[in-house]
C-alpha cells in the first residue's frame, strides 16, 4: 500500500471522468408518491388533465343566472322584471330550466342551469318575494366560467422535471389526482473519519473538534435533490472504515466519505478501496480540495472528500452536485445559484491550478473571504465561491466575477 498520489487529475479530466461514471453506474429512477407528500419533488413523466376544469360551467358572481336579453335595456329608472324560480348554492344544482322572462338565485362557483347565458350580479339587481329586478343590462356569457375554459382534458397540465412548488401541487389536486411518479431522490450515505472528531453530544476535550463536515454534507447532499443519511463517525482504523464503508453500500446509492484522503500517514481510504474496489482518482489539480478521491466499489461510488470542512464543501458543490442534481431530475446547474458582481479588491489565485474562492455578497459587491481554508468561520461569511482559472493569477479589484451561491435548489 502506498503513500503517493495517483496521477493528479486536471479539474476538466476529473468532470468528464465523474460524469462518466455517474453515468455508468447510475440512471434516473422513479418512485409513486402520495400528492400531499410531493413538495420539492420532480417530475418523472409528463402529466395531462383528466378532467375538464371547470368540469362544468360556473358562475364567477353571486347573483342571478338569467337569459341576457331578458336585461336589455334594463336601468334603475326602469328595471326589467323577471321571476326567480329556485335558488342554487356552490355545490349543489338546479334541475330547472329556464325560460324567457325568468331567473334563479345563484352563487359563485354553482352550475349554470340550463336555458341561462349569463349571470347578473347581484349588485345590480333587487329580489322581493320571487321577483327579481335587474337594474343593469348584461351581455352572453357575463360572469360565466365555461367548461374547460382553464384546461381542457387530455390537455398537457405540467411538464416532466417540473418542480412541484405549492401552485403545481395545487394544479395537481384540482384534477383530483392523488398519486404521481416523481424521480427517486439518490440516497447518500456520509461518513465523517478522524480520531479528532466529537459527536455535538459530547464534551469538548483538548486535542478535538466537533464533527462539521456530517451535517454540512449530508445536508448539501439534500440541497441538490439527494436522500441524505448521516452515518457514525469512524475513526482512523483500517477495518472500522472498511465495515462501515461496506455496510453504507448496502444501503445507500452513493457513499461520501470525508477525510483520509491525503497521501500521509493515517490516511486509510485509499489502502481501503484498493482492496475492496478500485481508485479511479486520487488527487485533483485544484485548490482547495486537491487530495479528494474518486473510488468504485460494487459498481457504486464513494468519494473521498478532503477532512477540511470548506475544501469538502467546494469538492462536493463543483463535482458532486451537479450529477445528483442530474439524477435527481434537476438542472446541473440552476441559474439562480449564479450571480455576477464586482469585485471590492483584488484576489491572488495559486499558479497551475484551478482554484475556488469563497466570497461574501454585499450591495452588488463579491468581498474576498481572506482566510485559509481550515476556518470554519469562513462557512458561515461566505455566501458563495469564484471559480478562477489555473492561467490567472490575480483578479483586480472593480472586476466583474461570476459567484456560484450556496443557496438551496
Amino acid at each position: 500500500m502506498g503513500t503517493e498520489f495517483l496521477k493528479i487529475k486536471e479539474v476538466e479530466e476529473a468532470n468528464d471522468i465523474i460524469k462518466k461514471l455517474f453515468n455508468e453506474l447510475y440512471s434516473p429512477k422513479s418512485e409513486e408518491i402520495a400528492i400531499e407528500n410531493s413538495y420539492k419533488k420532480v417530475l418523472f413523466q409528463d402529466i395531462e388533465s383528466s378532467i375538464d376544469l371547470p368540469p362544468f360551467n360556473r358562475s364567477l358572481k353571486d347573483g342571478f343566472a338569467l337569459k341576457s336579453v331578458d336585461t336589455f335595456g334594463a336601468s334603475e329608472e326602469n328595471p326589467n322584471i323577471l321571476k326567480c324560480i329556485d335558488s342554487v348554492e356552490a355545490g349543489s344544482f338546479s334541475n330547472k330550466t329556464i325560460n324567457k322572462g325568468e331567473c334563479i338565485e345563484i352563487s359563485t362557483g354553482a352550475p349554470i342551469p340550463e336555458g341561462a347565458d349569463s349571470v347578473a350580479m347581484v349588485e345590480f339587481s333587487e329580489k322581493e318575494d320571487d321577483e327579481v329586478f335587474i337594474l343593469k343590462s348584461v351581455p352572453p356569457s357575463q360572469d360565466i366560467a365555461i367548461k374547460g375554459s382553464d384546461i381542457e382534458k387530455n390537455k398537457l397540465l405540467l411538464k416532466k422535471k417540473t418542480i412541484l412548488s405549492p401552485d403545481k401541487i395545487g394544479v395537481l389536486s384540482a384534477q383530483g389526482i392523488k398519486k404521481i411518479a416523481t424521480f427517486k431522490n439518490p440516497k447518500i450515505s456520509v461518513i465523517s473519519t478522524g480520531n479528532e472528531l466529537l459527536k455535538d453530544n459530547e464534551e469538548m476535550e483538548y486535542g478535538k473538534i466537533y464533527d462539521v463536515n456530517t451535517n454540512a454534507i449530508k445536508n448539501a447532499a439534500i440541497s441538490c435533490g439527494g436522500e441524505g443519511v448521516a452515518n457514525e463517525i469512524v475513526k482512523d482504523d483500517y477495518d472500522e472504515l472498511k465495515s462501515s464503508i461496506q455496510k453504507s453500500l448496502k444501503a445507500s446509492d452513493i457513499v461520501i466519505c470525508s477525510g483520509g484522503t491525503s497521501a500521509g500517514v493515517g490516511d486509510i481510504l485509499r489502502h481501503v478501496l484498493d482492496d475492496i474496489g478500485e481508485v479511479i482518482i486520487h488527487g485533483i489539480s485544484v485548490k482547495p480540495g486537491k487530495p479528494t478521491i474518486i473510488g468504485k466499489v460494487d459498481g457504486k461510488l464513494v468519494i473521498g472528500l478532503p477532512g477540511n470542512p470548506v475544501s469538502a464543501l467546494i469538492i462536493f458543490y463543483v463535482f458532486i452536485a451537479p450529477n445528483i442534481r442530474r439524477l435527481a431530475g434537476l438542472n446541473e446547474v440552476e441559474k439562480s445559484k449564479i450571480a455576477t458582481a464586482t469585485l471590492s479588491k483584488r484576489l491572488h489565485s495559486s499558479k497551475g491550478r484551478m482554484q475556488y474562492s469563497l466570497v461574501k455578497l454585499e450591495d452588488h459587491l463579491a468581498i474576498p473571504i481572506i482566510k485559509d481554508s481550515g476556518a470554519i468561520t469562513s462557512l458561515a461569511d461566505a455566501d458563495g465561491y469564484v471559480k478562477i482559472p489555473k492561467s490567472v493569477e490575480l483578479i483586480d479589484e472593480g472586476e466583474k466575477v461570476k459567484v456560484t451561491l450556496f443557496n438551496d435548489f
